[in-house]
């Protein structure tokens, strides 16, 4: 029976920053672990906001994100061709006065390539087949490349995603629900008039469409609608374009580089903590899209985690750690999902008045500013 320190269930960004920092911080005896043989290479998370860059510093490799990364100073919600509000990032309290646009892929290689770098590693394919949970540690069965052993640790770290192996066999509720719209994502090659400075938020009659600029001239495109084909097209994603976006200078799509469709769900774990099992990421909360808060959040989750492992462990620490953590889950919760029933209202009367009410705010200086600070995530201590 091989022994472990800690055994980190999950290695995408959440599971990787644990990992590295662990390893940074002289751990020993850490396993990381991932059902897949390689890590994706296409996902849905596509920025990094300031705080989660300024967590990431002592690990060495904000500059390295920040290097291949595309930095966006502006967030801009528009109806067609009239801008309701600006939100200008360049003014926050940060070193990093800007949203940067990355795919998760490129992140997660970039913080495997950190982690190996100090010695760490990845076992892949390797999956959780079941775990016992006894007084001083846990007893975890692993299906290693077809072979199955045990592993002995005296923690288990569930960074394995919304349907957490790790979360269901320790019981833990995760209650919520799950949105009736879908969304659509592409990333895309387009002729785009509103260049590359910003990304744009779309609250037009025919519904949400958000255009955001990524390295390599792509461009992000996520979408509300209520019938959505499997894999999005081109002639589909210029449609809503075309309705939902610029009307006097409309975006040309040229091609596809990947196209998605996916369902979302609102939900919080009852516990980050419970005995010797701990939460991460998509397996402690799940949520809208809606201001890129999920990646960032479960990176931090899993610094802040790291930390308190690093020191010892200490009961009462991991206790003040799992409420606090809670509460920013269901604080980021409650705040995508008032931003998604914002942007997806359907009549007519209400998309009026929500815009009005938006261009108003937009008057106001210091509802700008405490967006701003909110949409990068500086309100999270």
């Amino acid at each position: 029976m091989a022994e472990a320190g800690i055994l980190i269930v999950g290695a995408g960004p959440s599971g990787l920053a644990l990992a590295a920092v662990l390893q940074r911080r002289g751990v020993e005896s850490v396993i990381a672990v991932d059902r897949r043989p390689a890590g994706a290479n296409t996902s849905r998370a596509a920025v990094i906001h300031a705080r989660t860059l300024e967590v990431l510093e002592p690990l060495g490799v904000t500059s390295t994100l920040t290097g291949q990364g595309l930095r966006i100073p502006t967030f801009r919600v528009r109806d067609r061709d009239r801008v309701l509000v600006t939100i200008d990032l360049s003014g926050i309290s940060s070193a990093y006065q800007f949203a940067l646009m990355l795919p998760q892929d490129r992140t997660e290689q970039i913080l495997l390539n950190r982690l190996e770098t100090l010695g760490g590693a990845v076992t892949r394919p390797c999956e959780l087949v079941s775990f016992t949970e006894t007084s001083d540690g846990v007893e975890a069965t692993l299906l290693d490349n077809g072979t199955t052993r045990t592993v002995r640790a005296s923690w288990i770290v569930g960074c394995d995603g919304m349907h957490s192996r790790v979360r269901d066999q320790a019981g833990i509720a995760f209650s919520g629900a799950e949105y009736q719209q879908s969304f659509v994502l592409a990333d895309v090659r387009m002729d785009w008039p509103l260049g590359r400075e910003e990304v744009s938020l779309f609250f037009s009659p025919a519904g949400l469409v958000v255009v955001a600029p990524l390295p390599r001239e792509h461009f992000r495109i996520v979408a509300t609608i209520d019938d959505a084909p499997e894999l999005p097209s081109r002639s589909f994603m210029q449609e809503l374009i075309d309705t939902r976006g610029p009307s006097a200078r409309p975006g040309h799509i040229h091609d596809i580089v990947w196209s998605s469709r996916f369902r979302i769900h609102h939900r919080v774990a009852q516990t980050p903590r419970s005995g010797r099992v701990l939460l991460c990421g998509d397996a402690a909360h799940v949520h809208s899209p809606a201001g890129g808060q999920g990646m960032n959040t479960g990176i931090q989750d899993a610094v802040s985690l790291a930390e308190v492992l690093a020191q010892g462990a200490d009961s009462a620490a991991l206790d003040m750690w799992a409420a606090e953590r809670h509460r920013v889950a269901n604080d980021i919760v409650a705040f995508t999902d008032r931003m998604t029933r914002l942007a997806t209202m359907k009549s007519s009367g209400g998309q009026a008045i929500r815009n009005a009410a938006i261009s108003i705010a937009g008057h106001m200086p210091f509802l700008r500013s405490e967006f701003a600070r909110r949409i990068a995530e500086l309100n999270i201590d």
